[in-house]
């Protein structure tokens, strides 16, 4: 690319190269407009570059030592740590979230890298001793070859870090499209990566949209693809990859609830609802976007709402901005869009945070917190992911009301109950059908000792991104039955059962 704008470059066989294609996006500050970058659409034969060097890294490096594996993901996450200012900063200026915000996204993903350079302890086999006369059998947990990770926009540094690393660590091979919104970050945790010791080829970026998305389902050389982002794409990577043979997991769209129950500590709970609904902008697959008030806690919407108003919008960079702007002129549009069909079909709006005036950046994307009561089930606020700083807020008698209107919902992500009652928690965490549950915990996201399990129409695929389960996404169980005979063994006769004696 010519000219004063950086142009954003792929990463083939440990090189950072430029890519030949005539298709540029522009990677833009949400806050200010300006053009950070371009961004490409990667050639079909830019990805099948980025594949084979794959394919080629995987003879040796699914050959290394688990324990030289490990050392490389204790050297990134010191490396990480000793760049998170910067890192953060990137990624506000790409995507838009505060400071703060943006530290903890990195964080978020610093956790899994600590938890990949464990992975000595997690890619265990079993062995069962002597099963038949002088019989073992054991397994393998054997890496799968070359795989591929999909990652959206809200997130561009901890859902790459979900990835890459655990993939790396099992002894795969690595190919990963970041959003073409804000790839930059990305890049800085590829560049990381690359100075850890991750060897050229193990770990491999293109850019690009629907035809790279496609390209990686299709690719006969990839084993598996892991995706988080919109169910519409979502859904299409999951048909589509699993026709071709491949392992996929796909997290998806999202509809949050917390029901608060009148015995909730009121000021915790309040700060808890306010910081889950706008915090990113509600730019996150595991927002709050709906409150369930229950009995005398309906009578708590006006200190919700002196409590959002409360939130400074601004730039990410500004000091004390609790919600930056939206990622897109585009994303601002859908999410007008929806709060105008949420007046129409009869919402009461009790917080409007269209146009807010946001000094020195009215250019910026921005939506301040919004906040809907007598919140129905059939209007489009609540049918729909609004991913933007709206909270709807609906009313029931009872808990089991409010729970049966929660699992009515097809979503899955996560849930959430506010109560000083052990009872209606237990209750709750066994009533509810969602994959994900907190009490008095608004974002329940576990540790990377766990896994992510969103659960029904969030989730397509059986295994969730890192923690235990993506040890055995990422592998191929191979099981070994084995006999050895003594030396001065006398020969036995012919055995024509499927008898082991």
């Amino acid at each position: 690319m010519t000219g004063s704008i950086p142009s954003v470059k792929l990463l083939i066989g440990g090189e950072f190269v430029e890519s030949t294609t005539q298709d540029w996006r522009d990677v833009v500050n949400p806050a200010t407009q300006e053009v950070l970058a371009r961004v490409p659409f990667a050639t079909a034969a830019e990805v099948d570059r980025a594949v084979a060097s794959a394919a080629e890294a995987f003879k040796t490096w699914r050959k290394t030592p688990i324990g030289a594996r490990a050392r490389i993901f204790l050297r990134y996450q010191q490396l990480i740590r000793e760049h998170m200012k910067e890192l953060a900063a990137i990624l506000t200026a790409e995507q838009g979230k505060t400071l703060p915000d943006a530290e903890g996204d990195v964080f978020r993903g610093l956790e899994v890298v600590e938890h990949a350079a464990g992975i000595g302890n997690l890619q265990l086999g079993e062995l069962a001793n002597n099963v038949a006369s002088g019989v073992d059998t054991y397994t393998l947990l054997q890496p799968l070859g070359v795989c591929a990770g999909i990652t959206p926009f809200n997130f561009p540094a901890m859902i790459p870090l979900w990835m890459f690393p655990m993939a790396i660590a099992t002894g795969n091979t690595f190919v990963l499209k970041p959003s073409e919104q804000d790839p930059m970050v990305t890049m800085r945790l590829c560049e990381l990566a690359l100075e850890a010791g991750v060897p050229p080829g193990v770990l491999n970026v293109v850019h690009g949209g629907p035809d790279v998305v496609n390209a990686l389902c299709d690719h006969p050389v990839i084993k598996a693809v892991s995706f988080v982002g919109s169910t519409r794409v979502g859904t299409h990577v999951y048909n589509r990859a699993s026709a071709a043979g491949k392992r996929v997991q796909c997290m998806m769209g999202a509809k949050n609830h917390a029901i608060v129950l009148p015995d909730a500590h009121k000021e915790q709970s309040l700060n808890a609802i306010a910081g889950a609904a706008f915090g990113a902008a509600g730019q996150r697959c595991m927002a709050l976007s709906v409150v369930v008030l229950v009995g005398e806690a309906q009578q708590w919407i006006p200190d919700l709402v002196a409590k959002a108003k409360s939130l400074k919008i601004s730039a990410g960079t500004e000091p004390g901005a609790d919600l930056g702007p939206l990622v897109s002129c585009a994303a601002l549009d859908r999410v007008s869009g929806l709060i105008e069909r949420g007046v129409a079909e009869g919402a009461t709006l009790e917080l409007d945070g269209r146009n807010p005036q946001v000094a020195g950046f009215d250019k910026g994307n921005f939506v301040a917190p919004t906040i809907f009561s007598g919140v129905k089930a059939e209007m489009s606020i609540y049918q729909e992911e609004i991913f933007g700083p709206v909270l709807c807020v609906m009313s029931a008698a009872t808990m089991d009301e409010a729970i049966a209107l929660i699992n009515a919902n097809p979503n899955g992500n996560g849930t959430a109950i506010f109560t000083r009652s052990g009872a209606a928690a237990r209750h709750f965490q066994e009533e509810i059908d969602i994959g994900q549950v907190g009490i008095n915990v608004p974002i329940p996201v576990p540790v990377p000792m766990f896994s992510f399990t969103g659960s029904r129409a969030s989730k397509l695929g059986d295994l969730g991104p890192y923690g235990k389960q993506v040890v055995q996404f990422y592998t191929q169980t191979k099981t070994v039955t084995e006999r050895w005979f003594d030396e001065d063994a006398v020969g036995s006769t012919v055995n024509t059962t499927i008898n082991l004696k």
